[in-house]
């Protein structure tokens, strides 16, 4: 089968021309206040799933819709911001790792292999979606840095700043549907996953596999 990622057009959707599917992904769609700081990011979403929805039932488009959670694993950039990757090249490099507000905010990780099969499944089956692919497993950011403490470094710092505005406060994945409709759900826990995805990032930033090994290099690039 082959699908079509989003796109917005006067003309027949292109999707529809080809004959092929529309695949649309996001992540985790959050109900916010329409004036916030993160409303552009969530208003985007849920005006890329309306129109997904309106090319499938006024031009017949087939198509469908996933509502990605917190993924994690191997050949993420290292840089990139996000929480995980954060946590773990902050340890490797022997910085603090720096936890925002009181660090009670919750969030969920699932490993790239069970989000690859959850996609899989949806995008070969008959069912359009929207589906939550998540894992439903769920950690405080204190308890996120201690299995990063765990898995590179027992004494590793935790440095507390200040929250970032309209910093959602918890964020944990219904996957009722996936379970029932695409028979998903992750496998991976984080404590398994983890391990893997450190290993990576230590090649990587030190180039040799060794943890401040003589000679290691820090690689300089952000890309995966």
């Amino acid at each position: 089968m082959s699908f079509l990622y989003f796109t917005v057009s006067k003309r027949r959707p292109l999707a529809a021309r080809a004959k092929r599917r529309l695949f649309i992904m996001t992540s985790d769609l959050m109900m916010a206040a329409s004036s916030g700081v993160r409303s552009c990011y969530d208003e985007g979403k849920r005006t890329a799933e309306t129109l997904t929805m309106d090319y499938h039932r006024g031009a017949g488009v087939e198509v469908r819709i996933a509502r990605i959670f917190n993924t994690y694993g191997p050949r993420m950039c290292i840089d990139d911001g996000r929480v995980v990757s954060n946590f773990v090249a902050q340890a490797l490099r022997k910085e603090p790792l720096t936890v925002y507000g009181d660090g009670k905010q919750t969030r969920s990780f699932q490993f790239v292999s069970d989000l690859v099969e959850g996609l899989m499944r949806l995008m070969e089956g008959e069912h359009v979606g929207p589906f939550n692919l998540g894992n439903p497993g769920e950690f405080t950011m204190l308890e996120l840095a201690q299995v990063v403490q765990e898995t590179i470094d027992p004494n590793a710092k935790i440095e507390f700043r200040p929250n970032t505005e309209d910093d959602p406060h918890k964020r944990k994945p219904d996957i009722s549907r996936a379970k029932e409709l695409l028979g998903w759900e992750p496998k991976v826990s984080l404590r398994k996953g983890l391990p893997k995805m450190v290993k990576d990032f230590r090649q990587r930033i030190f180039g040799d596999h060794k943890e401040g090994g003589a000679g290691a290099t820090p690689d300089t690039t952000s890309s995966a």
